[in-house]
């Protein structure tokens, strides 16, 4: 308790004083940004989850082939859970006398309750439904509408029962789920369906439990209905969304676990720039006390003791600081979203003190270790330094705490590699490039000039120093830049897959002799030749010349045996598309291999289990088919166009029945396309994902509002960060500044020697910086967002010349003192 109140007094003495004040500046600002970038990803992350579930319709979905009942059931009714429930099957749907094959779905009260129906009604207006049908009516899809002839008001016959059509369904809550569905759908109230007679032994109706809630509570009816799955009963989340949705939400959370990253480095870097000054400031101090009979121990508890303290307050006001300023910017981010922002979390805040203390440990306590070795004879000459093997160690084990923080802060393994080798290698580069600066100043100093040669010749004097401060700005500029690199590689991203020429209209079942006639008629209609796919269904039925069935993929997951028992959509292609990559084995390209070769979308293959060189059956239409898999493809699912997991090699499914697939963008003027078409060829089905399209765009416009956000508001605190790191670096400056001053240098001398040199230093950091951000930023997007990237040096170059602007510009201002003050003022606070 001694030794406590002890460092408790220095503490306050050196807050008084103001040794202390950049050391507790830096870090403040390291937990604030830490903190505050924490609280809006945190916020930002459960809004975007809880707005992604409108795309189910809810939280979580139980589906069935049967009526749910028993501990299903029971785990609906849970508290703070609500839920509701809707049937679907098919059947005949008519229209005057237009008969057609439909999708049935009945709706129950409250649904949906994620989302929201948008409708058209009589009056023409487009807006949200506040409920489902009301008894006795229907709504139907717009393009189901198109497909009948039918007009709001008509009687619609569906089974024994009569309605009237009150409203156009132009998007649904869960349509982005699959759209693949052709049939016109018919949506009802729930209570109506008994009234069709279509509920009979035998339907098949498929049963759908929706429920809704704190996340909590959904976790909780997840895993208790989970064990009690039966057959044909599964559970879905967002995480069944079709691959455009889950590419959205997934890069934008990869992302704002790399803003997180980037607050820890910067975070790093002020505190260990700032507590190698508050070290050395204390050197004299420690002398005099060791000549007093200070011991080891006690001034080791004194000094690590503040730290700790310091560490709490610090971090105390970082964290009170970035709940404030989370509270403005979600206030503003839900406007922005227009949805509820769930309020923060306590994890964001346990993750700022962590951040702050061990990284003041890592970074603060093997200079201030190193003060109990201070010599006695350091109060006479202090040109004497203490040296603390114990300290190298603190230190090691410090970097091993840093680099486990930034582990669990990437949520990745392959983005908290590529960071850490990516930081230790740009602070080797950047080490050895001071170094060889320092080499080649020292040669040139001769040979320069006036404030130049002053400014210049600082840089090689203080060797250490500017070592440090070029490892430490350079890092700090590579981390802000490579946040600039990923989020402008992101959005340009989001922007060219949801370009306006997206294709919005799927075309399906186009016959062989049918291809030329529907190109012709796309021509007609100024939309241009389309190219049309082969399409053959097929069923797994052996891998590796061993039978397989649904059953035999349970232990891989419930996704991995959906796509066992499911048909496949195989296709045939002679060369691929700019949106499918091979990544592991030969394309065979225009040649025609010798015996079948399949080419199969690598993340299904690893699903199923499947390698090159195995071999899958299929049965087509009662004929077998066996192929090898001789290639594996990333395919960009974003691109909204035909897309398949397994693509056969030329030739190899000739004879098999086939259709024909393709995608085109029809242009919102013609509304009469699909009518047209369909009455032209009557066999076709025309797939409107426009819909798809809105709710993919409105949520990859929700995902980059979230990341425009963390990524400014990363920035402005990654700036604040660095001018605190700048700072804490500037005592020998000052001291040497006040000399110059007595021994009568002008100010424009001054300042021009103190440009020169940090022009010096920003430079060498600025380029570093951009290089290694340009590589690292290629690295994390191709590993990482699974993004094409290719070096933009413009950009580089700019970030470079922004490096030595910033480092410029705080070292400017953080020496400021040295004309404003008297020198004596200046020498007399510096000598103390």
């Amino acid at each position: 308790m001694r030794l406590v109140a002890l460092a408790w007094r220095q503490l306050r003495r050196d807050l008084a004083a103001g040794d202390i004040r950049i050391l507790m500046a830096a870090l403040v600002l390291a937990v604030l940004a830490v903190t505050a970038v924490g609280f809006v990803t945190d916020r930002a992350e459960r809004a975007l989850a809880i707005e992604a579930n409108r795309l189910l319709g809810g939280d979580a979905v139980v589906r069935a082939d049967e009526p749910i009942a028993g501990a299903i059931r029971a785990a609906a009714d849970m508290p703070q859970l609500q839920r509701t429930e809707t049937m679907e099957l098919q059947t005949m749907i008519r229209v005057g006398e237009r008969l057609q094959l439909g999708e049935l779905r009945a709706l129950g009260e409250g649904f949906p309750l994620r989302g929201h129906f948008r409708i058209v009604e009589r009056n023409g207006a487009e807006h949200d439904a506040t409920g489902v049908p009301a008894p006795g009516t229907i709504w139907l899809s717009r393009a189901g509408a198109d497909t009948l002839g039918a007009r709001l008001g008509d009687a619609i016959a569906i089974g024994d029962a009569r309605f009237t059509l009150a409203a156009l369904v132009v998007q649904e809550p869960d349509a982005a789920l699959d759209y693949f569905n052709v049939a016109p759908k018919v949506f009802l109230n729930l209570a109506d369906l008994p009234g069709t007679g279509l509920v009979q032994e035998g339907s098949r109706i498929r049963y759908r439990l929706v429920v809704a809630g704190e996340a909590a509570a959904v976790e909780r009816f997840s895993a208790t209905v989970r064990p009690a799955l039966g057959r044909g009963q599964r559970l879905e989340t967002i995480g069944d969304a079709r691959p455009e949705i889950r590419s959205a939400l997934d890069r934008a959370g990869r992302f704002l676990g790399l803003a997180a990253l980037v607050s820890v480095v910067l975070a790093a870097v002020a505190v260990a720039m700032a507590a190698r000054r508050h070290s050395e400031r204390h050197l004299s101090g420690t002398a005099v006390m060791r000549c007093l009979g200070a011991s080891q121990r006690t001034l080791v508890g004194i000094h690590v003791g503040e730290l700790l303290l310091l560490g709490l307050v610090a971090s105390t006001v970082g964290v009170a600081l970035a709940f404030g300023l989370q509270w403005l910017v979600g206030g503003w981010l839900a406007q922005a979203l227009k949805l509820s922002i769930p309020p923060a979390g306590v994890w964001p805040a346990l993750q700022g003190y962590g951040v702050g203390l061990v990284v003041l440990l890592a970074f603060g306590a093997p200079p201030v270790l190193a003060l109990r070795r201070v010599p006695a004879l350091r109060v006479l000459r202090r040109d004497l330094d203490p040296t603390e093997p114990s300290a190298w160690l603190v230190a090691i084990t410090g970097l091993v705490g840093l680099g486990a923080l930034l582990w669990w802060k990437a949520g990745s393994a392959t983005l908290g590699i590529a960071m850490l080798v990516g930081i230790a290698a740009t602070l080797a580069v950047l080490a050895v490039l001071a170094w060889g600066l320092i080499v080649v100043v020292r040669r040139l100093r001769s040979r320069l000039r006036g404030s130049l040669r002053y400014g210049l010749a600082n840089v090689s004097r203080r060797a250490g120093t500017s070592i440090a401060q070029v490892s430490a700005l350079g890092l700090g500029l590579m981390a802000l830049l490579l946040l600039t690199f990923v989020r402008t590689d992101l959005l340009d991203r989001w922007q060219l897959a949801l370009a306006s020429d997206t294709p919005n209209r799927f075309i399906i079942n186009v016959q062989d002799d049918q291809v030329d006639a529907v190109r012709a008629f796309m021509a007609g209609q100024g939309i241009g030749a389309p190219t049309l796919y082969p399409m053959i269904r097929g069923r797994l039925v052996a891998h590796n010349g061993q039978p397989v069935t649904g059953a035999d993929y349970a232990g891989q997951g419930e996704r991995a045996q959906r796509l066992a028992e499911r048909e496949f959509n195989l296709s045939v292609a002679g060369a691929l598309r700019e949106d499918n990559r091979v990544t592991a084995g030969t394309f065979w390209g225009p040649r025609k291999p010798a015996k079948p070769e399949v080419s199969v979308e690598e993340d299904f293959a690893q699903r199923l289990g499947w390698k090159l060189g195995d071999r899958v059956a299929f049965d087509i239409a009662g004929q077998p088919f066996e192929a090898t898999i001789t290639s594996l493809r990333s395919v960009d699912w974003e691109s909204f166009r035909p897309n398949f997991f397994v693509v056969a090699s030329p030739g190899a499914l000739d004879g098999y029945p086939a259709s024909h697939i393709t995608a085109v963008s029809v242009p919102p003027q013609r509304t009469r396309f699909t009518a047209d078409l369909v009455g032209r060829f009557p066999n076709l089905s025309v797939i409107d994902i426009d819909a798809v399209l809105k709710q993919v765009r409105g949520t990859a416009d929700q995902v980059s509002t979230v990341v425009e956000v963390v990524f400014y508001f990363s920035l402005v605190a990654g700036v604040l960060v660095l001018m605190a790191a700048v700072s804490a670096s500037q005592d020998e400056r000052l001291l040497e500044g006040g000399v110059m001053r007595v021994l009568g240098g002008s100010r424009r001398q001054l300042r021009l020697a103190q440009a020169s040199e940090f022009a010096a230093i920003g430079l060498l950091s600025g380029l570093t910086a951009a290089i290694a951000a340009s590589v690292l930023a290629g690295v994390i997007a191709t590993r990482v967002f699974d993004l094409p990237w290719q070096a933009d040096w413009r950009m580089a170059a700019v970030g470079a010349g922004l490096g030595v602007l910033a480092a410029l510009l705080a070292g400017m201002f953080a020496t400021r003192r040295v004309l404003d003050a008297p020198p004596s003022v200046t020498l007399r606070e510096l000598q103390n």
